[in-house]
């Protein structure tokens, strides 16, 4: 689901079709800022790229004439609507149809507030002015700009080479997590799976931020590179987890969803990509530990452990 930022912004991951008519959807993190008066989107949540990485894609809400939901247009597309921008129509798909519902209206709800009534002719100057510029140091990127019935569109173009970890981080970044429906990395798991899908981690050296695939059993807690992967980087004990809450620190690290798991060696701080998922995997950790403990130690009592201590 959208949530708001420390910035007050409102931001999630959706799905895009950046070329238009392709029929090939991109997971990409957006962010609406009313602000700015723009949507914006990223390969992943900014919070979790190097300082100064531009966005993929951006749009000025003054170009918005309408978001809707497109099930007649895109019978095939679950969970899909439309952003209307001039001659150019911007297809996106959302995690459910919650989702769905909660940015058609954010989305509408800034375009009426940002829009102003314009003639013929102040509406041709506006159209003519740059596009918004995005802060921080330049890195040497490559990208298109486009003009569809008067709207700039800029899009980063299709890298050559590069790191091999990068890629594959990308790559990974693109594939649908397991929320949605079509997904299709990691095959359907057994009765032993609790819980499972991509965060974001620290590392335990360098102190940089990771997306991760999490993968909560019966007695544990692993994390991969790509959910493709047969091997974790990682296995945690659930017996070893003294604590799992939201993070205490989180205004220190100043991330947003950011929960930790202390456990005897080592407390891990995660992201998780939404309030709700925090929750749930706040909730989902705290009940496999008490079912792993067993009858000697009340689920109350463990909850009372978590969340009060």
């Amino acid at each position: 689901m959208p949530y708001v930022d420390r910035q007050n912004r409102i931001c999630g991951f959706l799905d895009i079709e950046e070329n238009e008519n392709s029929g090939k959807f991109l997971r990409r993190y957006f962010i609406l800022d009313t602000q700015q008066g723009s949507l914006v989107w990223y390969m992943d949540n900014p919070q979790n790229l190097p300082v100064g990485t531009v966005c993929v894609g951006s749009l000025k809400l003054t170009y918005i004439s309408k978001v809707s939901d497109a099930t007649k247009l895109r019978p095939k597309a679950e969970f899909c609507f439309v952003i209307n921008a001039g001659m150019r129509k911007f297809f996106l798909q959302a995690n459910d149809q919650q989702d769905l519902v909660d940015w058609v209206n954010a989305l509408n709800k800034a375009t009426k507030i940002t829009v102003p009534k314009l003639s013929d002719g102040q509406q041709n100057s506006e159209n003519q002015k740059a596009l918004p510029d995005v802060a921080g140091p330049k890195k040497q990127v490559s990208y298109k700009t486009e003009i569809i019935g008067g709207v700039p569109i800029v899009t980063q173009t299709q890298h050559e080479g590069g790191d091999g970890a990068d890629r594959a981080e990308r790559e990974a970044m693109q594939r649908s997590h397991s929320q949605l429906p079509y997904f299709l990395g990691r095959p359907a798991q057994d009765h032993n799976v609790i819980k499972s899908g991509y965060c974001v981690k620290q590392g335990a050296v360098m102190r940089n931020w990771k997306r991760r695939y999490f993968l909560l059993e019966e007695n544990s807690m692993s994390y991969f590179k790509s959910d493709l992967d047969k091997e974790p980087l990682r296995m945690i004990p659930l017996k070893e987890v003294h604590k799992v809450q939201e993070c205490k620190q989180s205004d220190i690290m100043m991330r947003d969803n950011l929960f930790e798991v202390v456990t005897t060696s080592r407390t891990f701080y995660i992201q998780a990509d939404s309030p709700e998922e925090m929750h749930s995997w706040i909730k989902a950790l705290s009940g496999a530990i008490v079912a792993q403990r067993g009858p000697g130690r009340s689920a109350a009592t463990y909850a009372a452990a978590v969340y009060l201590s």
